[in-house]
């Protein structure tokens, strides 16, 4: 099932998620539909937060960019409980993202190359691993949705001085997208 996507404005987005069980109501069904709500919205990652879930669970599909990035072909990968426990700061990259619940927004922001996680995997299996590259970012930035932060806090004042009204339209619902989309309004 398509789970409508939380846009910027709604509560959920602000509020830092709470770790699951393995014993959490429809679990399995809840990462297939963030799955399929992801290949329908063509991301590349999705959290729970973003579908109304205040709970520790992201969910990767890089394999859709496999094309560009060969090394993340079959790359599709469910983290439960995720945290980031250091970033290597030695490098930073600057690169442009966007985000599922920001339609319409793409900004360049600065981050860790290479960060240190623990997760559990959809069998609550432990993982404690160094990742680097282009997954390190996404789950920089899908593991900030856990925390009640998005992209755009990460960027400069002058910045978001200058996309205040595209976020004021966001808030309000102005936007187009092609996925369903639950906003503040809503």
């Amino acid at each position: 099932m398509i789970l409508p996507i939380y846009t910027f404005g709604q509560p959920v987005l602000r509020k830092v998620a709470e770790d699951i069980t393995p014993e959490y109501p429809e679990l399995k069904e809840l990462i297939e539909n963030m799955y399929e709500t992801l290949e329908y919205s063509e991301g590349i990652g999705l959290a729970a937060p973003q579908v109304g879930l205040s709970i520790r669970l992201v969910v990767i599909n890089l394999d859709v960019i496999s094309d560009d990035l060969p090394e993340y072909k079959g790359y599709i990968h469910t983290f439960i409980n995720p945290h980031i426990l250091d970033y290597d700061d030695t490098e930073t990259d600057l690169m442009e993202e966007g985000c599922l619940s920001f339609p319409g927004i793409h900004e360049s922001v600065r981050r860790p190359t290479r960060i240190h996680v623990t997760y559990m995997d959809e069998n609550f299996q432990p993982h404690t691993e160094w990742v680097d590259g282009y997954l390190a970012r996404v789950m920089q930035h899908e593991f900030d949705h856990l925390e009640g932060k998005m992209f755009v806090d990460r960027l400069s004042m002058l910045r978001k001085q200058l996309i205040k009204g595209k976020l004021a339209d966001l808030q309000k619902g102005r936007f187009r997208c092609t996925y369903k989309v639950k906003t503040r309004k809503a």
